[in-house]
């Protein structure tokens, strides 16, 4: 039988953190899922890590990338595998709590949510909680969302029989990128408010800087959305503003 939830993970050079991440999607109270993870050519023991780990529980899949592309490739790289109606996203560094899943889509159910997301806190490299609760607003449209950060990457679930395509563009913030172009389609993205995700902020990220972060924010405004000089400055300005009050809850 086809999983229920497909869970896609691009991972790269993380053996030291990778099967704490793998548990936690072990310990879902819900069990109905697969997770998909597509491996960047690590250099490091993270494929064999996930490999034996595959071996014991085959709801977990290696998934090898023929060269170094990036989250966005390897993300698609695990949407393209992918068996169930929903897709969860988890990077290879954070962590569920073990209801997350099952509270979630009750919620996306309940809702007839094509995307919906959660709250969550941040975790430092040793799992210490290093801030308060970050909050999300009931409900985001497109126009909305443009302004603002509340989506974070693991506390997303996608119903794909609602969303429609599911497609990643290859851009810093691919996952803004695909949140955009599901809301822009007509659908409300919906926020559970409750803690069930550990975001680990660790200095080597993909995204841990601010003024690269901004910048890959405008390039989407200009080159994806297409927005014109002035509606993109209007929504970075609110973008930037909420991502300087999350930054300074942290």
């Amino acid at each position: 039988m086809m999983p229920l939830v497909s869970i896609i993970t691009p991972s790269w050079n993380v053996e030291g953190l990778i099967e704490e991440t793998i548990r936690s999607v072990q310990d879902q109270t819900f069990a109905d899922w697969e997770l998909l993870i597509a491996d960047d050519c690590s250099t490091d023991r993270t494929p064999a890590i996930i490999a034996a780990i595959g071996e014991r529980d085959p709801r977990v899949k290696l998934i090898r990338q023929a060269r170094n592309g990036g989250p966005a490739l390897a993300r698609q790289a695990s949407i393209d595998a992918a068996q169930g109606r929903y897709l969860a996203f988890l990077d290879s560094d954070d962590l569920w709590l073990p209801a997350k899943l099952e509270r979630q889509l009750a919620f996306a159910r309940e809702k007839q949510a094509a995307l919906s997301y959660t709250a969550f806190r941040r975790i430092d490299e040793t799992n210490t909680v290093t801030g308060r609760l970050i909050e999300v607003p009931a409900s985001l449209t497109y126009d909305q969302l443009l302004k603002n950060t509340a989506i974070a990457t693991l506390t997303a679930l996608v119903d794909r029989e609602i969303a429609g395509p599911v497609v990643m563009k290859n851009e810093g913030y691919d996952d803004f990128c695909l949140w955009l172009s599901i809301l822009k389609r007509g659908h409300t993205a919906y926020g559970l408010n409750e803690d069930l995700a550990r975001y680990r902020v660790r200095g080597s990220s993909v995204s841990s800087r601010p003024a690269r972060s901004a910048k890959w924010v405008w390039q989407i405004y200009r080159n994806v959305e297409q927005l014109s000089p002035i509606r993109s400055a209007w929504c970075f300005a609110h973008w930037s503003a909420r991502a300087w009050l999350k930054r300074r809850e942290f």
